[in-house]
């Protein structure tokens, strides 16, 4: 395994960082367990996590992501050998996809980044996960309700939005931070404006740092590579990426409609829509040609892709089995020759982020 320092921070994660959004809904506690100890025998010190998990979130199974992995680490008794990633949901942009979250405290409108939510999300995620602290706090997306999944243009703006300052939201995060609580905080799904100024007002008023921001990055979605990277590199906040193989689609298991049981687009197809696109169809269908030119498998070229950006800091990797797990990890072990990179961006100039 290899590993890199987050921001300036004495905080050094695996390059392959296990996603845990699985746990408790297609991955029971048995078999999390397996994969988690798994992870460790691999030299994964990394795990996410987020108090919606696991997806797709319901009332029946929230928190229960954070409860799998705080009973691991207790039994195992390896809290300071790992660093745990958590996040805190905030109110619903449109398109999001999911419900109002109405059972996340008071839900709706109301989960909000301000003091009260931000508190009782954080007690709630140390509960859950059997733990004083938490390594990594991330604002899961913006309260900012133009900002949604998937969105790749700014043509949401509403004058009247209504969301918590993010000088209010850095002097919360301060508290946790004072209190012991949280060690470092970070971004996901933000956009550069919203690194930039978070950045930029942290400096300002001595607040904490952003280290990392948490978005969505593979072969077939490289939006990042626009405008956030040179934010990410200079700014030295760095990205985990997320869904390297888009929803398990870069694996190649999915070409022409194949199916799992267990597998998101079988138990969610409508949700995951957003991948399964005719033009992400053929950028797979070229990526795994490509894998087997090279004698590679599809997820080790994909993964490895990720792992080889220089913004990136840790690839958050999902699996249900240990298979799926062993090669993900292997990708590590992996160096894509400037050929294998100069084919992949030929397919990438002919089939530009059909994923988004």
């Amino acid at each position: 395994m290899k590993y890199r320092q987050l921001g300036n921070k004495d905080l050094n994660v695996s390059i392959i960082c296990l996603g845990c959004m699985t746990f408790g809904e297609q991955s029971s506690e048995p078999n999390s367990f397996k994969l988690m100890d798994y992870a460790r025998e691999r030299g994964v010190n990394f795990f996410d996590t987020a108090e919606i998990y696991p997806i797709m979130p319901r009332k029946e199974t929230y928190g229960r992501s954070e409860e799998i992995i705080g009973s691991w680490q207790k039994k195992r008794r390896n809290r300071e050998q790992i660093i745990l990633a958590t996040k805190v949901a905030s109110k619903n942009p449109a398109g999001i996809g999911f419900s109002e979250l109405s059972w996340i405290r008071k839900g709706g409108k109301t989960l909000r980044f301000d003091r009260t939510n931000l508190t009782e999300s954080v007690n709630s995620s140390l509960k859950r996960l059997q733990t004083d602290y938490i390594d990594l706090y991330q604002l899961h997306w913006p309260e900012r309700r133009e900002i949604v999944f998937g969105q790749t243009d700014f043509d949401r703006y509403t004058p009247d939005d209504d969301w918590t300052p993010i000088e209010e939201v850095l002097e919360n995060l301060k508290q946790l931070v004072d209190s012991g609580k949280v060690r470092y905080v970070g971004l996901c799904n933000e956009t550069p404006w919203g690194m930039l100024n978070y950045l930029r007002i942290a400096k300002e008023k001595k607040f904490p740092r952003m280290v990392s921001i948490q978005n969505n990055y593979s072969l077939v979605n490289r939006i990042f590579d626009i405008s956030h990277s040179e934010v990410s590199i200079r700014e030295n906040c760095g990205l985990l990426a997320y869904s390297p193989l888009a929803g398990g689609r870069l694996s190649g298991k999915y070409i022409e409609g194949t199916k799992t049981n267990n597998s998101r687009y079988n138990l969610w197809p409508k949700r995951v829509s957003g991948r399964n696109t005719t033009r992400g169809e053929s950028a797979i269908i070229k990526y795994v040609k490509l894998a087997k030119k090279y004698h590679l498998t599809p997820s080790t070229l994909a993964n490895a892709f990720v792992n080889s950006r220089p913004f990136v800091k840790s690839n958050i990797v999902g699996a249900n089995s240990i298979k799926q797990l062993e090669e993900n990890i292997n990708s590590v072990g992996v160096v894509l020759t400037e050929d294998i990179l100069s084919d992949i961006e030929a397919i990438h100039v002919s089939e530009p982020n059909p994923c988004p």
